[in-house]
């Protein structure tokens, strides 16, 4: 059996292909395979924004660091980002923090600036 990816509207599982496109029988959403590989090189902040190489960010939580004894704190501004696509960890952001040095964080702890 095929693995097809989850509906983008209502998340089921249960989706088919019908011709070119994936139909869901739960919310009757229709979408070709296409548009969704698309979609899946968009990487987005907390809120929902667009981020893209260049921009710059603010931690908008609290973030431990491992091998550290102090935390990355919240509004911590990070500038010049790199975006990662293919990241087996989630982390889909490399930057450099002051006094951090290198790291990679998940956009879901951060927001445009």
């Amino acid at each position: 059996m095929e693995n097809l990816p989850n509906c983008p509207k209502c998340n089921s599982e249960y989706t088919y292909e019908d011709g070119s496109l994936l139909v869901c029988p739960e919310c009757s959403y229709e979408w070709s395979l296409t548009e969704n590989n698309k979609d899946e090189n968009i990487i987005k902040d907390v809120n929902g924004n667009v981020l893209s190489d260049g921009d710059s960010v603010t931690v908008v939580k609290d973030l431990k660091v491992k091998g550290s004894s102090s935390s990355i704190k919240i509004g911590t501004k990070v500038k010049n980002i790199r975006l990662v696509y293919d990241s087996a960890d989630g982390h889909d952001i490399e930057c450099k923090i002051d006094g951090f040095g290198a790291m990679k964080l998940k956009s879901s702890v951060v927001k445009k600036a």
